[in-house]
């Protein structure tokens, strides 16, 4: 990247590692310069909360509004019906309008953590695209839309033609998708006056096809920026951890987890993550990500402290911080640790361990929870865990028993 912005937002984005592709680097940095740039991500409400793979964006959409601009968080209440299939093996399972209002109320928790809705001179907006896609009369929106979109053009795009080269059926729902969040830019430019979309490079297709689509009806001026698609310096997908996604919200993922998942980020990888998951100085990231040894213990801690900081609070942080360190330190029982509660009724006369095991999120299954066993990798209250067939009765229970798989993953069990 040999191009210097004038812009600060430009500037962030390319220090810090946010970008991967813009459909004109030049351009959008004039208009950056010239006023406050309204831009959008989607969010389709697909659960209740957002995971750790769209704090990249989160974060894209908070400098933007540092950067004295206007961030759009646009929750896909339409588009959600259809399902965005970009490089999915099959179709999304359809949600009822019921599930998907759950879903976004869910959502919504976040954003407030991260933007400001009633900042002086560039709140953020929170929108839907049910707004303007629900009403839309199928034939006006062929004659009027669906006429500037080539379908050998889509058929080329990545997202589509991966899946048609495995063979994978793609239903004409999910081909539809692209054109409505191609209209969903063309809305918010007209409605809201938004010139720029922001995305991961998988929605780069889609992204391009908004900005062709508004530039031929109301001839506009529109940018797209992309960032990259984040894995892990060990390959994995960013937001995915042993025990299943690494959720936003506080009652999904608590967090101590939370916490726990950037405090466990692999060496290679902290002082990238600095740069894009915190707002820390770019050369305090650096001197933190290069320090080796047992000293970038010290960076993964302060990694962890400020991202849950961020999404959980100062004093989530703080209290994630100092029951880890009394778990591993000390080899104590953290009162956050995640906890099961069993019922007398549940105990009877004594429940297994390798059920209270999986039920305590530390294995995903009955086979995995033996395998752990057997492979010395449980402890119970700090103790190996060698008897696969323990039985755990209410007495076994009358303190809380601390349940460990491996060094980094520990919960209480506890009578409730």
């Amino acid at each position: 990247m040999t191009y210097h912005p004038k812009s600060d937002f430009m500037q962030v984005m390319i220090e810090r590692g946010f970008l991967a592709d813009c459909t004109d680097y030049q351009g959008l940095d004039e208009a950056l310069t010239k006023g406050v740039v309204p831009g959008y991500i989607g969010f389709d409400a697909t659960a209740k909360s957002l995971h750790v793979g769209s704090l990249i964006q989160i974060m894209m959409l908070r400098w933007l509004q540092k950067t004295g601009h206007q961030p759009i968080t646009l929750m896909g209440g339409g588009t959600t019906k259809v399902g965005d299939p970009s490089f999915r093996a099959d179709e999304r399972p359809l949600l009822t309008p019921d599930q998907i209002d759950d879903n976004i109320s869910g959502i919504k928790q976040v954003f407030a953590k991260y933007v400001d809705y009633e900042k002086d001179g560039n709140p953020a907006l929170m929108l839907n695209n049910a707004e303007w896609l629900d009403g839309l009369n199928y034939l006006d929106f062929l004659r009027d839309i669906g006429r500037h979109f080539s379908v050998n053009r889509m058929l080329s795009f990545e997202s589509v033609k991966s899946r048609l080269d495995r063979e994978q059926s793609l239903s004409f729902l999910e081909f539809n998708y692209m054109i409505l969040q191609a209209y969903d830019f063309l809305e918010l430019n007209r409605r809201y006056g938004c010139v720029l979309q922001m995305g991961g490079s998988d929605q780069w297709g889609n992204i391009v096809n908004g900005i062709d689509l508004t530039r031929r009806v109301l001839d506009t001026e529109i940018f797209g920026l992309t960032s990259p698609l984040l894995t892990t310096s060990d390959g994995k997908k960013m937001g995915k951890s042993q025990d299943g996604a690494v959720w936003l919200n506080a009652d999904m993922r608590s967090p101590y987890e939370f916490w726990q998942f950037w405090r466990n980020t692999t060496d290679a990888d902290v002082g990238r993550f600095l740069k894009l998951y915190t707002e820390m100085d770019i050369d305090e990231c650096e001197r933190l990500g290069a320090l080796a040894g047992s000293e970038i213990n010290q960076a993964k801690i302060a990694l962890a402290n400020a991202v849950t900081t961020l999404c959980h609070g100062a004093e989530a942080a703080a209290a994630a911080e100092a029951t880890a360190r009394e778990v591993f330190e000390k080899g104590g029982v953290g009162d956050d640790l995640p906890t099961l509660e069993l019922t007398a009724e549940e105990i009877g006369t004594g429940i297994s361990i390798v059920q209270v095991i999986v039920r305590a999120g530390l294995a995903k299954s009955g086979k995995e929870a033996k395998r752990l066993i057997a492979e010395n990798g449980a402890r119970i209250d700090d103790a190996p865990l060698t008897d696969a067939g323990l039985m755990l009765d209410a007495g076994a229970l009358a303190a809380p028993v601390k349940l460990s798989a491996g060094k980094k993953r520990h919960a209480l069990v506890k009578l409730a």
